[in-house]
């Protein structure tokens, strides 16, 4: 049976790299008047998706909340741009990275573990070994430095779910008009395995996107490239 693991930063004294920088699009945070929660969703992060031919881009640099009704209206213009069948919450991210970097990158950076910057010198290295389903998308981030690093960021999606039985029994259904489930991760989170994805060695799990999962196969190829920068926490899973 595969196993799986939860990719975590891991600080080495070797770089000292470090970037202040969000996406150059998003979508608004929601105000829904049927559960009347105000929130905006974390870990939903497309940096390959280009808005600047759609003719309404200036609606998404807005992060206050929204209606419902607009928020649904702005998630069907950017939908044709987004992978097929992805989740799109309110405050999901679109577009390139913009913002400062600076110090000495290792060929993996991580922003909070909740999205991934690589060189693309370890991107190719991964690839070349057969790893799946990694994509790396152009970042517009400045430095100081003269021949600054080519960085790229992973665009990680959403698959899979966390298993029921580490989930709380009293655990309320989303929100019938904003979608919304008062859910906290789990101090012992189990993974469905019957849902995780066959076709991809690094995913977000997909009702909870901040947290990054990997596979064994993953796991091993970066340990045996000696690529610093990333810890890996095994997550279990169960049928």
């Amino acid at each position: 049976m595969m196993r799986f693991f939860w990719i975590r930063e891991e600080r080495t004294p070797s770089f000292n790299g470090s970037f202040d920088a969000t996406h150059k699009w998003r979508l608004p945070g929601v105000k829904c008047d049927a559960c009347g929660v105000t929130w905006g969703g974390a870990g939903h992060q497309y940096p390959g998706v280009d808005l600047s031919h759609v003719p309404e881009q200036s609606r998404f640099v807005r992060p206050w909340p929204v209606p419902v009704s607009e928020l649904a209206q702005l998630r069907e213009l950017v939908r044709p741009w987004v992978p097929p069948g992805v989740p799109l919450p309110p405050g999901t991210h679109l577009g390139p990275l913009e913002g400062t970097a600076s110090g000495r990158f290792g060929p993996l950076t991580s922003q909070g573990d909740i999205l991934w910057v690589v060189r693309r010198d370890a991107l190719e290295r991964l690839q070349a070994e057969g790893v799946r389903g990694l994509l790396g998308c152009k970042t517009e981030l400045r430095f100081r430095q003269k021949e600054p690093p080519e960085l790229l960021e992973l665009q990680i999606e959403p698959r899979g779910r966390l298993h029921a039985d580490c989930l709380p029994s009293d655990l309320a259904p989303p929100c019938d008009a904003c979608g919304r489930v008062a859910l906290r991760l789990p101090d012992a989170p189990l993974l469905d395995a019957a849902s995780l994805p066959i076709d991809r060695d690094v995913f977000r799990v997909g009702d909870y996107a901040t947290v990054i999962v990997c596979t064994e196969r993953f796991m091993e190829t970066v340990r045996q490239l000696g690529l610093e920068g990333m810890a890996f926490r095994e997550i279990p899973t169960r049928g």
